[in-house]
């Protein structure tokens, strides 16, 4: 069992660390309202692991991976919502340059932008959002979505997962005792990831810098909704 979680844990860490839409999600939130949503957002990305692996070990994900109409579904799910994602960046981006070049005040990284939904609400709410009105819960559920709706975590879950289980071993628990492992990995690089963009998003909070990242971030999250829709 100890060599198996010790490849188990090699495995799993190349794949936390490899770009995808987790990382492209944490970006488009952190640029949104800053530091405070970055532990939401990992909390619901790796909520998405403990499903897959109970999925994994009832036979769920295994059919979705066996399946091509249920992968399919799943694919445009996962690439429908990415680009939703991604379309709500770029028109923040429009916005916030729209609004600038009207003359509107600067705001912080936690305020509202004028013209956008709630631009009338008080600066000193306790909940943190950013001026799309996104609070800690909404990166949660943002993260979760994006994670359950990835076809290839619901693959890797369904193909490699197994092969990490001992002959014997019970099934259930050890799937999540993997996933756990899985989502130990995840919180310690997305939190990381998260803090240094933070800090990124703090140095590009006044000026075109921000604007052009968070547009970018917009087409790289249709482009990945796109990939995902569309991949074999």
């Amino acid at each position: 069992m100890d060599s198996s979680l010790v490849a188990f844990t090699g495995v799993a860490a190349l794949m936390t660390i490899s770009p995808g839409p987790d990382m492209a999600l944490m970006l488009r939130n952190v640029l949104r309202a800053g530091r405070p949503v970055v532990l939401p957002t990992t909390l619901g990305i790796v909520s998405g692991l403990a499903v897959w692996a109970v999925a994994s070990a009832v036979g769920i994900s295994t059919l979705v991976a066996a399946s091509a109409e249920a992968y399919a579904s799943l694919r445009l799910i996962g690439g429908a919502y990415l680009a939703i994602l991604g379309l709500t960046a770029l028109r923040h981006a429009v916005r916030s340059h729209d609004g600038r070049r009207g003359g509107s005040p600067e705001r912080s990284p936690g305020g509202s932008a004028s013209g956008s939904p709630g631009g009338s609400a008080s600066a000193g709410a306790s909940t943190p959002t950013s001026p799309g009105g996104l609070t800690g819960a909404g990166a949660f559920r943002m993260g979760l979505v994006t994670n359950v709706t990835n076809p290839k975590v619901g693959v890797f879950y369904a193909t490699l997962l197994p092969q990490f289980i001992p002959a014997g071993a019970p099934v259930l628990g050890t799937s999540l005792l993997l996933a756990g492992i899985h989502a130990v990995l995840g919180i310690a690089w997305l939190v990381s990831y998260g803090t240094a963009l933070s800090r990124l998003g703090t140095v590009l909070d006044h000026g075109r810098a921000r604007r052009i990242l968070e547009g970018t971030t917009g087409i790289v999250l249709i482009a990945l909704g796109a990939r995902v829709a569309i991949a074999a």
